[in-house]
C-alpha cells in the first residue's frame, strides 16, 4: 500500500504540477511562462518525485512507463493494474484540485482545454491524428530508453531522476505543438475528465500510443543494452 500512496502522491504531482503550470500560469498577463515554462514544469514534477518517492514505489508515475518497466524485465505483471489504478487516481483528484483552483477566476472555461491532449482541432498547432499518433508512439519509446538505461545497475548511480526529468523536458518541447503532449495515460485521464465531450472522445490514443510506444522503447533497451553483448 505503501508504494501505490507513492505513486498516487507522485502522479498527482505531475499533473498539478504540469497542467498546471499551462493551465494556470502559461498565458499569465506580461510574466506567462509560455511552452518552455511548461516543458520545464513536467520536468520538475518527475526529477522532484523520483527523488522524493523514486525509492519507495520506483516512481513511475505513468501507466505507460509501468509497461515499459514490465516490458523490459524490471516489474512484476501482477503490479501492473494496482500501478496503474494508483497512477490515474492520482491524476484525477490532481485534475480536481486544478479546477477548483482554475475555475476561482471569472471567466473560466473548462471546454477551452483545460491542458487537455487532442488531435486535428484539438491540437495546438492543428496536427492530425496520424501526426499525433506518430509523435505520442516515438517520445514514448524515448523516454522508456531513457529510463531503462539511466536507471540499469551499470550507469552512474544517483543521477536517473535529472535524466528522466530532463528527458521529458525535452519531449514537451518537442511535442506541446502536436498534442500538448501526453506520453502518460494518466495525465491526459486527469483532465480529460472535466472536460469531457471532444477530450474523452479523444483519450484512446493517448491511451493507446504511449503504451505502444513504452513497449517498443522496452523492446529496443533490451536488446542494444543487453549485458556482455
Amino acid at each position: 500500500m505503501k508504494r501505490y500512496g507513492a505513486e498516487f502522491i507522485g502522479t498527482f504531482w505531475l499533473v498539478l504540477g504540469g497542467c498546471g503550470s499551462a493551465v494556470l500560469a502559461a498565458a499569465f498577463p506580461n510574466v506567462g511562462i509560455g511552452l518552455h515554462g511548461v516543458a520545464l514544469a513536467f520536468g520538475l514534477t518527475v526529477l522532484t518525485m523520483a527523488y522524493a518517492l523514486g525509492h519507495i514505489s520506483g516512481g513511475h508515475f505513468n501507466p505507460a512507463v509501468s509497461v515499459g518497466l514490465w516490458a523490459g524485465g524490471r516489474f512484476p505483471a501482477a503490479q501492473l493494474l494496482p500501478y496503474t489504478a494508483a497512477q490515474v487516481l492520482g491524476a484525477v483528484a490532481a485534475g480536481g484540485v486544478l479546477y477548483l483552483i482554475a475555475s476561482g477566476k471569472a471567466g473560466f472555461d473548462v471546454s477551452s482545454g483545460f491542458a487537455s491532449n487532442g488531435y486535428g482541432a484539438h491540437s495546438p498547432g492543428g496536427y492530425s491524428l496520424t501526426a499525433a499518433l506518430v509523435t505520442e508512439t516515438v517520445l514514448s519509446a524515448g523516454f522508456l530508453i531513457v529510463i531503462l538505461g539511466a536507471t540499469d545497475a551499470r550507469a552512474p548511480q544517483g543521477f536517473a531522476p535529472i535524466a528522466i526529468g530532463l528527458a521529458l523536458t525535452l519531449i514537451h518541447l518537442i511535442s506541446i505543438p502536436v498534442t500538448n503532449t501526453s506520453v502518460n495515460p494518466a495525465r491526459s485521464t486527469g483532465v480529460a475528465l472535466f472536460v469531457g465531450d471532444w477530450a474523452l472522445a479523444q483519450l484512446w490514443l493517448f491511451w493507446a500510443a504511449p503504451i505502444a510506444g513504452a513497449l517498443i522503447g522496452a523492446g529496443l533497451y533490451r536488446f542494444v543494452g543487453k549485458a556482455g553483448d
